[in-house]
Protein backbone atom coordinates (compact mmCIF):
# COMPACT_ATOMS: atom_id res chain seq x y z
CA UNK A 1 0.00 0.00 0.00
CA UNK A 2 1.26 3.47 -0.88
CA UNK A 3 -0.05 6.95 -0.23
CA UNK A 4 1.06 9.53 -2.78
CA UNK A 5 0.58 13.17 -1.85
CA UNK A 6 0.70 15.98 -4.39
CA UNK A 7 -0.25 19.60 -4.93
CA UNK A 8 2.17 21.39 -2.66
CA UNK A 9 4.09 24.46 -3.68
CA UNK A 10 4.30 28.20 -3.22
CA UNK A 11 1.07 30.09 -2.58
CA UNK A 12 0.47 33.71 -1.72
CA UNK A 13 -1.28 34.70 1.49
CA UNK A 14 -5.00 34.84 0.81
CA UNK A 15 -4.73 32.56 -2.21
CA UNK A 16 -5.79 28.93 -2.50
CA UNK A 17 -4.20 25.55 -2.98
CA UNK A 18 -5.53 22.01 -3.13
CA UNK A 19 -3.60 19.00 -1.91
CA UNK A 20 -4.40 15.48 -3.02
CA UNK A 21 -3.39 12.10 -1.63
CA UNK A 22 -4.17 8.87 -3.43
CA UNK A 23 -3.90 5.46 -1.80
CA UNK A 24 -2.92 2.59 -4.06
CA UNK A 25 -2.08 -1.08 -3.82
CA UNK A 26 -3.94 -3.82 -2.03
CA UNK A 27 -6.79 -1.99 -0.28
CA UNK A 28 -9.92 -3.61 1.10
CA UNK A 29 -11.32 -0.71 3.11
CA UNK A 30 -10.29 2.73 4.32
CA UNK A 31 -11.74 4.08 7.55
CA UNK A 32 -10.28 7.43 8.53
CA UNK A 33 -8.24 9.68 6.26
CA UNK A 34 -6.45 12.71 7.58
CA UNK A 35 -3.99 15.50 6.96
CA UNK A 36 -1.17 16.37 9.33
CA UNK A 37 1.46 19.05 9.02
CA UNK A 38 4.85 19.80 10.49
CA UNK A 39 6.09 23.37 10.44
CA UNK A 40 9.72 24.44 10.90
CA UNK A 41 10.85 23.55 14.40
CA UNK A 42 7.43 22.21 15.33
CA UNK A 43 5.93 18.82 16.04
CA UNK A 44 3.66 17.12 13.57
CA UNK A 45 0.03 18.04 14.22
CA UNK A 46 -3.32 16.71 13.08
CA UNK A 47 -5.22 19.41 11.21
CA UNK A 48 -8.14 17.63 9.54
CA UNK A 49 -9.74 14.21 9.58
CA UNK A 50 -12.63 12.60 7.74
CA UNK A 51 -14.10 9.24 8.64
CA UNK A 52 -15.86 7.04 6.11
CA UNK A 53 -19.61 7.34 6.46
CA UNK A 54 -19.42 10.47 8.59
CA UNK A 55 -20.83 13.73 7.27
CA UNK A 56 -18.89 15.88 9.70
CA UNK A 57 -15.10 16.16 9.31
CA UNK A 58 -13.07 17.48 12.21
CA UNK A 59 -10.53 20.31 12.11
CA UNK A 60 -7.88 21.87 14.26
CA UNK A 61 -8.85 25.32 15.46
CA UNK A 62 -5.92 26.78 13.53
CA UNK A 63 -7.45 25.85 10.15
CA UNK A 64 -11.17 25.73 10.90
CA UNK A 65 -13.15 27.85 8.46
CA UNK A 66 -10.26 28.11 5.99
CA UNK A 67 -9.36 24.53 5.07
CA UNK A 68 -11.73 21.81 3.88
CA UNK A 69 -11.04 18.08 3.86
CA UNK A 70 -12.94 15.79 1.51
CA UNK A 71 -12.55 12.29 0.09
CA UNK A 72 -13.48 10.28 -2.96
CA UNK A 73 -14.00 6.71 -1.82
CA UNK A 74 -14.10 5.37 -5.38
CA UNK A 75 -10.63 6.79 -5.99
CA UNK A 76 -9.26 6.12 -2.48
CA UNK A 77 -8.24 9.76 -2.44
CA UNK A 78 -8.36 12.49 0.17
CA UNK A 79 -8.14 16.20 -0.57
CA UNK A 80 -7.32 19.31 1.41
CA UNK A 81 -8.62 22.58 0.01
CA UNK A 82 -6.60 25.42 1.52
CA UNK A 83 -8.27 28.81 1.26
CA UNK A 84 -6.87 32.05 2.62
CA UNK A 85 -3.62 30.46 3.75
CA UNK A 86 -1.32 32.41 6.03
CA UNK A 87 2.48 32.35 6.38
CA UNK A 88 2.05 30.33 9.60
CA UNK A 89 0.53 27.55 7.48
CA UNK A 90 3.94 26.97 5.89
CA UNK A 91 4.77 23.32 6.58
CA UNK A 92 5.26 19.89 5.16
CA UNK A 93 1.80 18.35 4.82
CA UNK A 94 1.35 14.60 5.30
CA UNK A 95 -1.64 12.47 4.49
CA UNK A 96 -2.60 9.54 6.66
CA UNK A 97 -5.00 6.65 6.23
CA UNK A 98 -6.30 3.94 8.53
CA UNK A 99 -7.03 0.96 6.33
CA UNK A 100 -7.28 -2.78 5.83
CA UNK A 101 -5.30 -4.30 2.98
CA UNK A 102 -7.45 -7.45 3.02
CA UNK A 103 -10.65 -8.53 4.80
CA UNK A 104 -8.62 -10.56 7.30
CA UNK A 105 -6.11 -7.77 7.95
CA UNK A 106 -6.08 -5.61 11.03
CA UNK A 107 -6.57 -1.87 10.70
CA UNK A 108 -3.18 -0.28 10.02
CA UNK A 109 -1.96 3.26 9.64
CA UNK A 110 -0.18 4.45 6.50
CA UNK A 111 1.55 7.74 5.71
CA UNK A 112 2.22 9.66 2.54
CA UNK A 113 5.65 11.07 1.81
CA UNK A 114 4.79 14.69 2.59
CA UNK A 115 4.40 17.69 0.34
CA UNK A 116 5.84 21.12 1.13
CA UNK A 117 3.51 24.11 1.21
CA UNK A 118 5.10 27.54 1.44
CA UNK A 119 2.86 30.54 2.04
CA UNK A 120 4.68 33.71 1.09
CA UNK A 121 4.32 36.82 -0.98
Amino acid sequence: VQLQASGGGLVQPGGSLRLSCAASGSIFSINAMAWYRQGPGKQRELIAQIIRGSSKPSYADSVKGRFTISRDNDKNTVYLQMNSPKPVDTAVYYCNADLKARPSSTWSEYWGQGTLVTVSS
